[in-house]
């Protein structure tokens, strides 16, 4: 693991302020983080969906901002989407090869939709994928409890498939020592 950088997906106003499974503690623990790799001088890219005119996530309105809590600093960079996949007719692929990153830190919402999609893409691309627990959330829908989504997608389908599902402490851990 040579360079590790932490992605922020999606923790936009729209989604917190509709109160998703353990937000608390999933903001909680994104805050740590973007607080442990600021401080080891290690990058932050925040990823923010816009839907189009007339939604939720219409850029420009409260709703596509993102959650002040977590909000980017004036020189972290802002990597806009319009796709489930962050990778998806974006230049994040290109920004993070050309930073030689190698490892990516995945944090943020919806664990179903955006999460999922943006870490299998960035396994296909063959990016080291780590997953810190509690740093992820959705809400509930009609077939399963946004708890249930979260053991599902986290212990299920990705940890040791697509990517590490990580203690905190182990996260952290990985920032400071690289």
């Amino acid at each position: 693991m040579n360079n590790v950088v932490l992605l922020v997906v999606d923790v936009q106003n729209t989604l917190i302020k509709k109160h998703p499974y353990n937000e608390q503690k999933v903001i909680e623990n994104i805050k740590k983080l973007i607080l442990t790799a600021r401080g080891t001088n290690k990058e932050v890219i925040y990823v923010r969906h816009d839907d189009g005119k007339g939604t939720e996530f219409e850029k420009g309105t409260d709703g596509w901002q993102i959650y002040d809590e977590v909000a980017p600093n004036n020189s972290e960079y802002i990597v806009e989407k319009e796709y489930n996949s962050a990778f998806h007719k974006t230049g994040l692929r290109e920004y993070l090869e050309s930073k030689e990153i190698d490892t990516i830190i995945l944090v943020g919402l919806q664990i179903e939709y955006c999460m999922d999609a943006t870490l299998k893409s960035a396994f296909d691309y063959e990016y080291k994928i780590i997953i810190p627990e509690e740093t992820n959330t959705t809400f509930d829908n009609e077939l399963l409890s946004g708890e249930k989504l979260y053991e599902f997608y986290n212990y299920k389908i990705w940890n040791k498939r697509f990517a590490s599902v990580l203690s905190m402490e182990d996260v952290i851990k990985i920032l400071l020592d690289n």
